[in-house]
């Protein structure tokens, strides 16, 4: 809680020093976890084997707001083109990386195949919390990019949780019985996958309608606490779909889903509700007149509605899974003098270079996206607390002794390397595509012109 503490006083007061430097939050927090930790002050120590446990339930809280938070800015129809990207991602390329992972930690590593796909499935998927640069920045936001990417990290933290559970079971039955293998097929794919997809839809859109019926009808559009109906629905999409055995990740990104979809649906309208009817800080104690900017006449009771609920929601959502970043990133830090190994290196090389990139290359069709599109997505595979959860998941539930620290060694450095990596390059490429963007813009105005 120290450490926790201070790190948000140095990050909130030199937040205007921070925003010029060309890194992410993430990496600034991962250097200073670095420099209270053994390789620095030596003032904070984390043995991951030891706080396995209560980090698999931090992990856990901070992927599920982050899928929560990604799934209510995705506003588009589900079977528009933007999504075909985010299907493929979190399905094909999700797979040819688990196997490209699997090769090269088997073949140049010398792990086993079971440890070796476990590797794989846990650096496979593109983090939800990290990535949120690449993410869209809102409702309103539908470049291919950042839709695609948000998308597979919605996806892919609940589809890449079965490959997890093969690998585990895989550990325990080794090469002479693969029986078990119907069972995890029916169990984790064929039933978890689709029925918790359904069920978080089901739940975040009935819930968003009944909602906004009821802050219509009560006339409380900007009195109700919009927090409580986030942290209910996340708890509740949870709880239902893992007591189903469905996966709770893959329910409460539906939820989101769901919830947005229930406020087009209701306000029939191009423009996300949040854009329309702002509210302000402190609502809760104001007349609807004076708890929001912009006329208020020219609203309609759904949109003020929908908006002041949608734009507490992600205001919550997003503040909790920041500090959640801040906090978790730094515990990295510094258990990597613990734990650093020079192999990941190129591990994550050649995850981040050739079999991410190459993935995407193939998988995905220039149809929907360019050359300059695909280079992008491909290089944007961001690791973090999604692995990391895997990581304190796997340790709980069966990784035998004499492969927990080459486990925990290769996954936290490639994580951290991730973090440095994309973390440096994230903000010149993204200034690099908009550009791009708004240059191909002016050209097609001035063709129009002529």
């Amino acid at each position: 809680m120290t450490v926790f503490g201070v790190l948000l006083m140095l990050l909130a007061l030199t937040s205007s020093y921070l925003r010029w430097l060309p890194v992410t939050t993430s990496a600034v927090c991962l250097a200073f976890g670095a420099a209270i930790g053994p390789w620095g002050l030596d003032i904070a120590q984390l043995d991951v084997r030891d706080a396995r446990h209560w980090l698999e339930r931090l992990t856990e809280i901070a992927v599920l707001f982050s899928l929560f938070n990604t799934g209510i800015k995705l506003r588009l129809p589900l079977h528009r083109g933007a999504w075909y990207s985010a299907y493929l991602l979190a399905g094909p390329v999700m797979l040819a990386t688990i196997a490209g992972v699997s090769l090269v930690a088997h073949y140049w590593l010398e792990l086993s195949w079971p440890i070796s796909l476990l590797l794989g499935a846990m650096l496979s998927p593109t983090d939800p919390v990290l990535a949120g640069l690449v993410q869209v920045n809102s409702a309103q936001d539908l470049d291919r990019v950042r839709f695609g990417l948000s998308g597979e990290a919605g996806l892919n933290d609940g589809t890449a949780f079965p490959f997890v559970i093969f690998a585990l079971m895989f550990i325990t039955h080794g090469f002479s019985d693969f029986n078990w293998t119907q069972a995890w097929l029916l169990k984790n794919i064929i039933w978890g996958v689709p029925l918790g997809l359904l069920l978080g839809y089901g739940l975040g859109r009935g819930v968003g309608h009944l909602m906004i019926y009821l802050r219509i009808k009560n006339a409380d559009s900007t009195q109700s606490p919009n927090d409580f109906l986030a942290l209910a629905l996340i708890a509740i999409a949870y709880v239902t779909a893992e007591g189903l055995g469905a996966y709770g990740f893959l329910a409460v990104f539906a939820a989101g889903i769901g919830l947005r979809h229930a406020e087009v649906k209701t306000t029939q309208s191009e423009v996300p509700a949040e854009h329309v009817a702002i509210p302000v800080l402190g609502h809760t104690h104001s007349d609807p007149e004076s708890a929001i900017m912009g006329d208020r006449e020219s609203l309609s009771d759904s949109q003020l509605a929908a908006g002041v609920m949608m734009g507490d929601m992600m205001v919550f959502g997003s503040l909790v899974e920041r500090a959640m970043e801040v906090l978790l990133i730094t515990l990295l830090g510094a258990a990597l003098a613990t734990y650093w190994d020079w192999r990941a290196v190129g591990l994550g090389l050649a995850l981040f270079c050739i079999i991410r990139p190459l993935s995407v290359w193939l998988m995905i069709s220039g149809r929907l996206l360019t050359r300059p599109q695909k280079a992008l997505v491909g290089w944007f595979g961001i690791r973090g607390i999604g692995t990391l959860y895997y990581l304190c998941y796997a340790l709980t539930h069966g990784l035998p002794a004499e492969a927990v620290h080459t486990t925990i060694s290769l996954t936290l450095s490639v994580v951290a390397l991730s973090i440095l990596v994309h973390g440096i390059s994230i903000q010149p490429l993204l200034e690099w595509y908009e550009r791009s963007i708004a240059g191909d813009a002016e050209a097609e105005k001035t063709d129009r012109a002529d």
